[in-house]
């Protein structure tokens, strides 16, 4: 166990984080290719193969020649989406619960303690069916996983 794994733990001992956030900080430890998770992670890994999202704008059919036209190509990894997950665990409680609560303000019924590392993994699985085309006469937008 390492020293940081056992400031955690006695973190937890001592009530000054929940289990919950306990769990989550370890996580963060946690080695990519860990035993402890690393069956289940390599079963999403290997249904999934998702690498990148994906997203472009190109120019419509009555607009292929248009010299103003405008071209986005956006190429996100997928391990910076896991890697922002897993720095959401850091973000402290106050911070959380303020953001939380900016958002149930806006209409957005989101709580960001309820964020988990095998959330993720569903939403990447779930993003492997995705493919949105939209077609216009001025573009063509597609956002897809790749």
């Amino acid at each position: 166990m390492s020293e940081s794994q056992k400031k955690i733990l006695e973190m937890l001992a001592d009530k000054r984080i929940s289990v919950d956030e306990a769990h989550r900080l370890l996580s963060v430890l946690q080695p990519e290719g860990s035993a402890a998770e690393g069956a289940p992670r390599a079963a999403t890994e290997a249904k999934t193969k998702a690498k990148y999202l994906r997203v472009t704008v190109v120019p419509g059919p009555d607009h292929k020649d248009d010299p103003d036209a405008e071209l986005v190509n956006v190429r996100v990894p997928m391990s910076l989406i896991r890697s922002g997950m897993k720095f959401t665990s850091l973000i402290p409680s106050e911070a959380r619960d303020k953001v939380t609560g900016a958002l149930h303000e806006k209409g957005i019924d989101f709580d960001m303690r309820n964020l988990k590392p095998e959330d993720l993994e569903e939403l990447i699985a779930a993003l492997s069916e995705l493919e949105v085309n939209v077609v216009s006469a001025k573009e063509v937008v597609k956002v897809f996983v790749e």
